[in-house]
């Protein structure tokens, strides 16, 4: 089933490629072949996606009946898969999909970036197809950023953090925009592009470091109803779900804002055992990319057993979640990926990665083939 066009229904020819209406199974089916763990944040998710589009279709039909728009906030710690499944989620549903930094943002008519320039890079993602830009999907990243330092309202002017929240308010809501075709700027001379952003689904997402500590202080509790023998981080885990806009207000956040995010979900911690499934698991996996890239010169990659226990040790150590294996695999591999092609060259048919190569930097086992007489 086809999603008419949001704001020109009488432009359907141009909104062809615009997304079908998927089952919240179908969305979290998908978002289990990328994204390891955070079953309850997936079911959310689908269900919030789901609906979103299912409104879009509600809305266009006459009916006494609108349903309001749900936009998403997504709570989580560093390297837990926010960012991975707003992308997964756009992937699979083929709309716009744009990533704007909130730290990056200002009031308009200060320095730095406006916050209709967000709305920029998901035109320009759609080819200056606006149809398509105004059913896509937008992620926020640090949202968590610009909450105010206290909950108390600033006398003076908060140029990177209430003065964005006021500013996030209109888009995330739904309003027409007029936007610089190239961003930056406007000045009266320009030609601006209106976009119409209530069936812009945006999907906000922070750390947002302290937030226990105030959760923890209204529920006057940091072990009730939490075992101690449960680790630091699993605590932290089961505080999250218990957050509410009070909660988020003290923060540092308007309350209108937290009105516009509606649908809160919480990502936990990656332990030892969602970091190795992620090494292994997902579609892209790095373990199986390393592989394809070996495979494309002719050479079998073999990663031990021992080895990958050790990538996700040394990645337990930076506490960066998933992010931090990209990081420890691209250290360990530099030298082998530079050398590759003389590998192959060399008649090496297979490398074994050892415990001892991610490591000490000792070197793999190579087996060639031999040269014929």
């Amino acid at each position: 089933m086809k999603i008419p066009t949001p704001l020109d229904p009488t432009a359907s020819e141009k909104s062809e490629s615009l997304p079908e209406l998927h089952r919240p199974s179908e969305i979290k089916a998908y978002l289990d072949q990328y994204v390891i763990g955070q079953e309850r944040a997936k079911r959310a998710v689908a269900v919030a996606v789901y609906n979103h589009y299912k409104r879009i279709l509600s809305n266009h039909a006459k009916d006494d009946v609108e349903l309001d728009k749900s936009n998403i906030l997504v709570i989580g710690p560093t390297g837990t898969g926010k960012t991975l499944i707003a992308e997964t989620l756009a992937k699979f549903l083929a709309v716009p999909f744009a990533i704007a930094d909130a730290t990056s943002l200002t009031e308009a008519g200060y320095v730095g970036e406006d916050v209709e320039n967000i709305l920029v890079r998901l035109v320009q993602v759609a080819n200056y197809d606006i149809y398509k830009a105004q059913a896509g999907i937008v992620y926020l990243d640090e949202i968590d950023k610009v909450g105010r330092k206290s909950s108390s309202p600033s006398i003076t002017r908060d140029v990177s953090g209430e003065g964005v929240q006021q500013a996030l308010l209109k888009i995330l809501e739904g309003t027409v925009a007029n936007i610089p075709p190239k961003g930056g700027r406007k000045h009266p001379e320009q030609s601006l592009i209106p976009i119409d952003t209530k069936n812009i689904l945006f999907i906000c997402g922070g750390s947002f470091d302290g937030l226990t500590e105030i959760i923890n202080q209204r529920i006057n509790t940091s072990e009730i109803g939490f075992t101690k023998s449960l680790a630091k981080t699993e605590k932290e885990d089961e505080v999250l779900k218990e957050v509410r806009p009070e909660d988020m207000m003290k923060y540092g956040f308007i309350p209108e804002l937290i009105g516009r995010l509606p649908i809160v979900s919480t990502l936990q911690h990656l332990d030892e055992s969602a970091l190795m499934r992620v090494l292994l698991e997902p579609k892209n996996s790095l373990v199986k990319q390393y592989k394809k890239l070996f495979k494309m010169e002719g050479i079998e990659l073999i990663f031990r057993k021992e080895a990958l226990i050790e990538i996700v040790r040394l990645a337990m150590e930076r506490k960066s979640g998933a992010r931090a294996l990209r990081s420890v695999m691209e250290s360990a591999m530099l030298d082998l990926m530079f050398n590759l092609p003389e590998y192959s060259e060399d008649f090496v048919v297979k490398i074994t990665i050892t415990k001892e190569f991610i490591s000490k930097g000792k070197k793999p086992f190579m087996r060639r083939h031999r040269r014929s007489a």
